[in-house]
């Protein structure tokens, strides 16, 4: 697709004049070119309270969206002259998010890529990694207050004269005054103890697992305690 930066950033010039900026008095403004051909514009927003302030990009983002969607191709980002500006780093983020890496930002000496301004990005992809394949354990609602304390213990157990590996997560004596110890939730079956492991990762540090022979070994998070000495694996 052809862009017409000049186009562009007269956009982003007419939308900064536009700009609510009593504190900082830095209007910015900034013009999105869609993959559909049209161009949405916004300008930065600032607030009485500073950390709330809108960039000019959010706006541009939230434009995109209300008048149907889209990949961002291109985008002109100005200050109060009409020069180019550089987008912040959470806007960087924003603009990776709805353009992608082949994305195009104006800068003076030339049109970057995104991938050039936000290198090693973090996006939906690295989310996939983890929830795809190896979703991420989910804490029951009803024990969610007791997240992060207890430990849980992985074991070993037989299903249909297979071994399997399964896991427990058991209150500790001390987590609450007075409260009784025992078990607070009981696992599935794994084919692999790293599976198990990840479960009670996600439910507390404290993870220990019990192998057949019945030694103990550390598989919960930082440096092994005195009393369980070897980490597993």
């Amino acid at each position: 697709m052809e862009i017409d930066w000049e186009r562009l950033r007269a956009a982003a010039t007419e939308v900064m004049r536009h700009a609510y900026v009593p504190y900082s008095k830095f209007p910015v403004g900034a013009a999105a070119l869609v993959d559909d051909g049209r161009v949405v514009v916004g300008c930065n927003v600032e607030n009485a309270a500073y950390g709330v302030v809108l960039c000019a990009e959010c706006g541009v983002v939230s434009s995109l969206h209300a008048t149907g969607g889209g990949r961002i191709v291109a985008l002109s980002c100005v200050d109060a002259t009409g020069e180019p500006l550089m987008p912040c780093g959470r806007c960087r983020q924003l603009l990776w998010e709805q353009g992608g890496p082949e994305c195009l930002i104006e800068a003076k000496g030339g049109p970057l890529r995104m991938a050039e301004l936000l290198p090693h990005a973090f996006d939906v992809k690295d989310i996939e990694a983890v929830t795809g394949e190896h979703p991420v354990p989910v804490v029951p609602d009803r024990l969610a207050s007791w997240r992060g304390r207890g430990t849980v213990f992985v074991h070993p157990d037989l299903s249909a004269g297979q071994q399997v590996w399964t896991a427990y997560w058991e209150r500790s004596a001390g987590d609450t005054e007075g409260a009784e110890t025992g078990v607070l939730e009981e696992g599935p079956t794994w084919g692999d103890p790293a599976e198990a492991i990840t479960w009670g990762l996600a439910r507390t540090p404290r993870v220990v697992v019990v192998d057949a022979s019945g030694t103990i070994f550390w598989a919960g998070e930082g440096e092994p305690p005195l009393e369980i000495p070897v980490r597993w694996g």
